[in-house]
């Protein structure tokens, strides 16, 4: 028999399906289970790494073929399309890991730092942080005599009220204790994302000539055209499984603005290249 930990996701899930399809009764019986102690619901989970896979392959996927439609529209040979092409893949692959890594982590403690320091102002003058959260309560519709009675209930239990101000008064979420694993989690998610989504624009510039050595360059453009327009538009159907988006809205919408980027890369390499031409 799995254990809670185990059905969470599954559960987590289900809510968000009885949401996304109003029905009322799978919705009950979800949080239902969740009081029983079956199952917490966990509205967050994963949302950094999905950001990171997302982002991550995107940008992958577009930088790898803005470099093939410009070089071949720059009527570079097909051995350099694939040094730049590969070589520009694991360079920023390298480069957005780590950047997600080390901006991650500098927020992460820049998080941590300001709850140390509504930590200390709570130890030093609880009445004015008690009644700064009294406002807070107040402005957004509560009863000056009841957001003191809660307030007042919640700053019983120091630790909790600190993220509790952290929350409404700050709008920071306070991040785990191994909060630098998680970072390079995230950096790691980034990098293996723009490495393998970048790299599926090339693939037919190693397999097809491979296969068949006298295969016309202008026909491995085409063929990495129609795989990035795949890999894009399912990329943007996964995405509507996270936002308020039809998947086919969505999957079009990704390859409309992935394309207008390969077509701006394509014809600027055509500019350039017959403008250096014309020079020569």
């Amino acid at each position: 028999m799995p254990s809670s930990a185990e059905t969470q996701p599954l559960r987590g899930s289900a809510a968000q399906s009885a949401y996304a399809s109003a029905d009322l009764e799978a919705s009950r019986a979800f949080h239902d289970g969740r009081s029983a102690g079956q199952a917490v619901e966990d509205h967050q989970t994963g949302g950094d790494f999905l950001k990171a896979l997302i982002f991550g392959g995107l940008d992958g996927i577009l930088t790898s073929f803005a470099i093939v439609a410009g070089s071949t529209g720059g009527g570079l040979p097909v051995q350099t399309v694939l040094i730049l092409g590969f070589s520009n893949i694991f360079a920023d692959a390298l480069s957005m890991g780590v950047g997600e890594f080390l901006s991650s982590k500098a927020h992460n403690e820049w998080v941590l730092s300001e709850r140390r320091r509504e930590k200390w102002e709570l130890e030093n003058y609880p009445e004015g942080e008690v009644q700064e959260m009294v406002d807070i309560y107040v402005e957004r519709g509560m009863e000056e005599q009841d957001a003191k009675d809660v307030i007042q209930k919640m700053a019983k239990y120091p630790e909790f009220f600190v993220d509790v101000m952290m929350a409404e008064e700050l709008q920071l979420q306070v991040p785990d204790e191994d909060h630098v694993k998680e970072s390079m989690k995230e950096g790691l998610v980034m990098f293996t994302s723009f490495a393998c989504f970048g790299a599926f624009p090339l693939l037919g510039y190693v397999v097809i000539p491979a296969c068949f050595p006298a295969t016309d360059p202008d026909w491995l453009f085409r063929s990495a055209c129609i795989v990035t327009g795949l890999v894009l538009f399912v990329m943007g159907a996964v995405k509507s499984m996270f936002s308020a988006s039809g998947w086919l809205a969505s999957g079009a919408e990704t390859l409309l603005l992935g394309g207008a980027c390969a077509t701006v890369a394509y014809v600027i390499g055509q500019v350039v290249e017959a403008k250096t031409g014309a020079k020569a």
